[in-house]
């Protein structure tokens, strides 16, 4: 069914088209998608950045003077640009660069603003990081990097910041306003 609307209707004499069951629970799916993803990043963020031990030992932390990419880099790459990433295994640039990420996208996700940025972001990164292990160990091609970045394209164009977030406060500021690229 679709409803025909006025040319000079204005938002104040159309009626809210009331939400179905379904949909409410689209949107609860998606912000628990949201959530749950944004704590991925920012585990991996806390866990390289104080060496909480399950994947980063405390002497290797970021704060004692570990590097979060010269582990993975050095002895993980693997492919076609292994050598692209063993060069900037280690440097300072790449550590603030992909520690500032892993925070950024994970406090954004965790809080439901900025989710176009943080699709964006977290999409780049989960790509440069499946670039990182070409060809994965399980499929030709196809692995969680590229499956969580797709999440992430979709969790920004539903609106996922919306629900169980502050998406609609971040969205009214005047500055997101302005620079729509914000939301």
């Amino acid at each position: 069914m679709t409803a025909t609307i006025e040319r000079n209707a204005t938002a104040a004499t159309i009626a809210p088209v009331a939400e179905t069951p379904r949909e409410r629970a689209a949107r609860y799916v998606w912000a628990g998608t949201r959530i749950a993803l944004g704590w991925i990043f920012l585990w991996a963020f806390l866990d390289k950045a104080f060496g909480l031990g399950h994947e980063t030992g405390t002497k290797n932390a970021w704060i004692n003077g570990g590097s979060p990419t010269k582990g993975f880099l050095t002895f993980g790459a693997a492919g076609p640009f292994k050598g692209i990433y063993q060069d900037i295994a280690g440097a300072t640039w790449a550590d603030w660069l992909f520690m500032a990420g892993l925070a950024g996208i994970g406090v954004a996700l965790m809080l439901g603003v900025g989710m176009r940025l943080a699709a964006t972001a977290g999409t780049l990164l989960m790509v440069l990081m499946w670039t990182a292990v070409l060809p994965p160990a399980n499929n030709p091609f196809m692995d969680d990097h590229l499956i969580y970045a797709a999440v992430l394209a979709g969790l920004a164009l539903v609106g996922a910041g919306n629900t169980l977030g502050l998406g609609r406060a971040w969205a009214n500021l005047p500055v997101v306003r302005k620079y729509g690229w914000l939301k």
